[in-house]
């Protein structure tokens, strides 16, 4: 933020788009426009203060802080950045409420991340991109407006880590959600059985995520799990990342489910069967088996191909990763709990309905399932 309060050439095309964006998308009978920044504001003075102006005259002044990039890490020290000013309500102790001139806070940026999106609603901010993603949601005068934008960034700066698609990076997930920290970097590498190179690059990634905590170089001393299973998931599909064939068994899944210790091949069942009894909502409707070869295991488990979908689904994954340390259900090989996780919040029917229950129960019940 400039000491003199004048924004410089990128924030002012930053701001420029975000007039251009609330004046297409707002009724004609609504201004927007910006206000020279004045003096009065000692502690946390704004790039630029955003006027909104309803119909009715009534209109809402909102400190802008403009921020070429943004990671989500940083979301949890915006409020001392802008001079101690919280724009929720209740504030936590030691925090200053916000200046009487303004509405509320605005924070703008090239691209925000989902994940940033989320954190910035979750500490009451508003915000606003430059590929059209825009939040505002003010309490006096009662106030929201939001716009969808582009949910991955369209013009990314640097070659770092994006996603969390490649094998390196599923095997660091998979490690951070089975291991309850704290462990050092190169420990978490050998229990990814992974490079420390690898492992490190993607511990960067998910540390600007904000969903792992690490003081510098030391031991990882958090992992904020059940946002790491919902992070997995949006780069990650049941179906689409995995080769998928759906068949029938005529007398139910569950006759499936009993045949699968016949198989000649390594399996493991995920979705509704692999979730234990007491964490189930509704009886399993689809069986869901990782196999390393689909054909085969159809022909042993006497299963019928189908055009459509089926009550049965034979996986076959592009790693033998998923097959390795399966727990038990029933005498069975299942998943572990995060992969059936994952499995049921990108699963068709009601799979994400299913997997946000079995979140619920691991939370609970964290001591069941993650190993120290």
């Amino acid at each position: 933020m400039p000491s003199d309060g004048t924004p410089r050439d990128d924030e002012r095309t930053l701001l420029a788009a975000l007039t251009a964006q609330l004046g297409e998308r707002l009724p004609q009978t609504w201004r927007a426009r910006f206000e020279t920044v004045q003096m009065s504001f000692a502690e946390a003075r704004p790039d630029a203060v955003l006027v909104l102006e309803a119909p009715d005259g009534r209109a809402a002044r909102i400190g802008v802080d403009v921020r070429i990039s943004l990671y989500p890490r940083d979301v949890y020290t915006m409020s001392a950045q802008l001079g101690g000013s919280w724009p929720n309500t209740p504030r936590p102790a030691g925090r200053a409420g916000l200046s009487p001139d303004l509405a509320g806070w605005l924070v703008l940026s090239r691209f925000l991340t989902p994940r940033t999106r989320a954190l910035l609603t979750e500490a009451g901010f508003s915000y606003a991109d430059a590929s059209g993603n825009v939040r505002i949601d003010l309490s006096s005068p009662p106030m929201f407006i939001e716009f969808q934008g582009a949910a991955t960034n369209p013009k990314p700066v640097d070659k770092t880590l994006q996603s969390l698609r490649g094998t390196g990076a599923i095997r660091v997930v998979r490690a951070l959600l089975e291991n309850r920290p704290p462990y050092t970097l190169r420990d978490l590498a050998d229990r990814a059985d992974l490079p420390l190179g690898t492992a490190s690059r993607t511990i960067r990634y998910l540390v600007d995520e904000a969903l792992v905590f690490r003081d510098g170089r030391g031991p990882i001393s958090g992992v904020d799990w059940q946002g790491l299973i919902q992070r997995w998931a949006r780069d990650y599909s049941l179906l689409g990342s995995n080769l998928a064939t759906f068949y029938l068994q005529p007398r139910g899944p569950q006759a499936l489910v009993d045949r699968l210790q016949g198989l000649s091949m390594p399996y493991v069942l995920t979705g509704s069967f692999a979730v234990m009894p007491q964490a189930r909502v509704a009886e399993p409707a689809l069986a869901a088996v990782y196999v390393p070869d689909a054909r085969q295991a159809a022909r042993e488990l006497n299963v019928q191909t189908v055009a459509g979908a089926g009550n049965v689904v034979l996986l076959q994954p592009p790693t033998e990763d998923v097959f390795r340390s399966p727990r038990e259900v029933n005498g069975i090989p299942c998943a572990s709990l995060p992969q059936v996780a994952v499995d049921l919040l990108t699963s068709p029917g009601r799979g994400p309905v299913e997997g946000e229950a079995l979140i619920e129960w691991m939370e609970k019940n964290e001591d069941a399932w993650r190993r120290r």
